[in-house]
């Protein structure tokens, strides 16, 4: 029997198990087809899951040793607050972008929200998540 859960997919390294999350990070942005909507801008919600190995900063203490997250927020805020794009699923990309630029983070799970997104129904939310994975990593 081996220590990980039973609903706990085949994992090719301890890392890969432990997920750090922002979740509810707002920002405003001039995205969309519409023009009015790159024109007088939104507010999108970002949630962010990390698959990060949280072994090193555990046993150090030391927050060289892990995804500082205060920065990578600030990081994010500023790709989503820059040039404005059309489509969620390329501002998903780009904020994917940003998370994998640490080498400690082998995939990112990132969540769109556009929650006054231009429909003409009474809704609740658009979202749109992606996950991406460092390129070389399976």
């Amino acid at each position: 029997m081996t220590d990980e859960p039973f609903d706990t997919p085949a994992r090719t390294s301890r890392a890969t198990q432990d997920e750090l999350a922002v979740r509810g990070i707002e920002c405003y942005g001039h995205h969309g087809v519409f023009e009015f909507e790159k024109r007088e801008g939104q507010t999108f919600v970002i949630d962010l899951t990390l698959g990060i190995d949280t072994a090193p900063a555990a046993a150090s203490d030391d927050l060289p040793d892990t995804v500082d997250y205060g920065s990578l927020v600030t990081s994010v805020k500023a790709a989503v607050e820059k040039d404005p794009v059309d489509l969620i699923e390329t501002l998903a990309q780009r904020i994917s972008g940003v998370c994998l630029l640490d080498d400690r983070v082998e995939w990112a799970r990132v969540t769109v929200h556009k929650p006054d997104a231009p429909i003409d129904a009474t809704f609740e939310d658009v979202a749109l998540t992606i996950t991406r994975k460092r390129e070389g990593r399976p």
